[in-house]
C-alpha cells in the first residue's frame, strides 16, 4: 500500500527519493557516475522548500557531490604535471560551485519565508476586524432589547420603591396626613401593568397600608387624648372663674352690712380652701405614688419576661450553632472524600487511555515499519520515513490510528 501511495503522489516520491532511481541504484552497485556530470546541482524549486525545512534534506545531494569526490580519489591526478594540477582545482571548484549554488536557493527560499508573517498578520487583522463588526451587528438587537429591558424593570422597580416610601416619614405626621397618604396608596391600582411585578407590588401595598393604618392608629389616639386633656383642662379653667366671680359677688354684697362676718367668713374660706387644696394634692400625690408603683411593677414584670426569653433564646441558639458546626464539619470531611475519590478516579482513567493510546500508535506504526522493510529498506530508514509520515512532515501522505 505504501508503495501504491509513493509511485501515485510524485511530490512524496521525490521527497523520499530525490535522485533518479537509475542513480540510485548506480550508487547502491558500485557503478560510478559519468565523468561529465557537473557538481552543482540543486533541489527542484518544487521541492525545495520542503528538502531545506527537512532534517539532513540536502544529503541526496551531498551524496552526488560525494560520489564524484570519491571518484577523483580513486585516481589521484599527478601533481607533478600541470594539468594534474588543473585536474585538483577543477575539482575543488566544482565543489565550490555546488556550495554557491545551494547556499543561493537556501537564502531565496528563507527571504521568501521571512515575508509569510507579515502577510498572514494582515490577513489575521482583517478577519478580526470583519468578525468583530458581524459580531457587533449580530448582538445589536440583543443589546437594545436588554437597555429596553433594563428600563421596563427599572420601572417597576422603582414604583415598588415608592409605595414603600409612603410609611416613611422624617417626623410625626398628624393623623390626618396619615389618612390621606393611606387613602392616596389605596387609590393604586395593583393590575396587569406590573406584570411579572404584580404579586411583589400587592404584597408591598399591602405592607405598606398595614404600616399606615398602626401609624394613623397611635396618631389618632394620641390626638383624641390630647384634645380630651385640653377640654378637662378649659372646663376646669371655666368652673375656676365662675367660682372667683361668684365669691366676689358675695363678697361685695355682704361687705356692705357685715365687714366683720365678711373679713371672718373670708378666713373661714381660705382655711377650707386651703385644706381642699392640701387635700386635692394629698390625693394626688397618693394617686401618682400608686401609678408610679404600678407602672414600676409592670416594667419589672416585662424586663423579667424579655430576660427570660433572651435567656432561652440564646440558649436554642448556641445549640443550634453546636449543631450547625457538626453538620458543617461532617459534610466538609464527605466532600472532601469524594474530591479526592473523583480525582483518584480521573488519573486512573487519564493513564489508562494514554496507555491505551501509546499502545495503539505503536502497533499501527510497528506495522507501517514492517511494510517498509519487507519492500527491502533498511529498518533504520523505514523507522524514519514511518515516523516523518506520523509527524505529518510528508505531505498527502498520513498514517490512521
Amino acid at each position: 500500500m505504501l508503495l501504491r501511495i509513493l509511485y501515485t503522489n510524485k511530490n512524496v516520491y521525490q521527497l523520499l527519493f530525490p535522485l533518479p532511481l537509475s542513480s540510485l541504484r548506480a550508487s547502491r552497485q558500485g557503478i560510478p557516475m559519468s565523468a561529465e556530470t557537473e557538481l552543482a546541482v540543486v533541489p527542484p524549486k518544487e521541492t525545495a522548500l520542503t528538502v531545506f525545512s527537512t532534517a539532513n534534506g540536502l544529503d541526496p545531494w551531498l551524496q552526488q557531490v560525494r560520489v564524484k569526490v570519491d571518484e577523483f580519489n580513486k585516481v589521484l591526478p599527478d601533481l607533478k604535471s600541470r594539468k594534474g594540477r588543473e585536474a585538483y582545482a577543477s575539482m575543488a571548484h566544482q565543489i565550490a560551485k555546488s556550495k554557491t549554488a545551494l547556499e543561493a536557493i537556501g537564502k531565496e527560499i528563507s527571504a521568501k519565508q521571512k515575508e509569510i508573517p507579515k502577510l498572514i498578520d494582515a490577513e489575521r487583522k482583517r478577519v478580526w476586524d470583519t468578525l468583530e463588526s458581524w459580531q457587533k451587528e449580530v448582538r445589536k438587537p440583543l443589546d437594545d432589547w436588554q437597555a429596553a429591558e433594563d428600563v421596563r424593570v427599572g420601572k417597576h422597580n422603582d414604583g415598588i420603591q415608592r409605595i414603600k416610601d409612603m410609611a416613611l416619614f422624617g417626623e410625626t405626621p398628624p393623623a390626618s396626613v396619615v389618612a390621606r397618604i393611606i387613602a392616596d396608596l389605596e387609590s393604586v391600582e395593583i393590575n396587569d401593568t406590573w406584570e411579572e411585578f404584580l404579586a411583589e407590588a400587592a404584597q408591598v401595598k399591602d405592607q405598606t397600608l398595614a404600616k399606615l393604618r398602626t401609624i394613623h392608629a397611635e396618631r389618632d389616639k394620641h390626638e383624641a387624648e390630647q384634645a380630651e386633656l385640653t377640654r378637662l383642662r378649659q372646663e376646669k379653667e371655666a368652673r375656676d372663674k365662675k367660682d372667683n366671680e361668684d365669691r366676689i359677688a358675695r363678697e361685695a354684697a355682704e361687705q356692705a352690712t357685715k365687714a366683720a362676718e365678711e373679713k371672718a367668713r373670708l378666713e373661714r374660706e381660705a382655711e377650707e380652701q386651703r385644706v381642699r387644696d392640701e387635700k386635692a394634692a394629698a390625693e394626688k400625690r397618693e394617686n401618682d405614688l400608686k401609678l408610679a408603683a404600678a407602672e414600676s411593677e409592670r416594667k419589672a414584670e416585662q424586663a423579667k419576661r424579655e430576660k427570660l426569653e433572651a435567656d432561652q433564646k440564646a440558649e436554642r441558639d448556641r445549640l443550634q450553632a453546636i449543631e450547625d458546626q457538626k453538620k458543617a464539619v461532617e459534610k466538609a470531611r464527605l466532600d472532601e472524600v469524594a474530591r479526592a475519590n473523583a480525582a483518584a478516579d480521573e488519573i486512573l482513567r487519564q493513564q489508562q487511555e494514554r496507555q491505551a493510546d501509546v499502545a495503539h500508535k505503536s502497533k499501527i506504526l510497528g506495522e507501517a515499519k514492517q511494510a517498509l522493510i519487507g519492500m527491502n529498506i533498511s529498518e533504520e530508514l523505514a523507522k524514519a520515513i514511518v515516523l516523518k509520515i506520523a509527524r505529518g512532515e510528508v505531505p498527502n501522505v498520513s498514517i490512521q490510528f
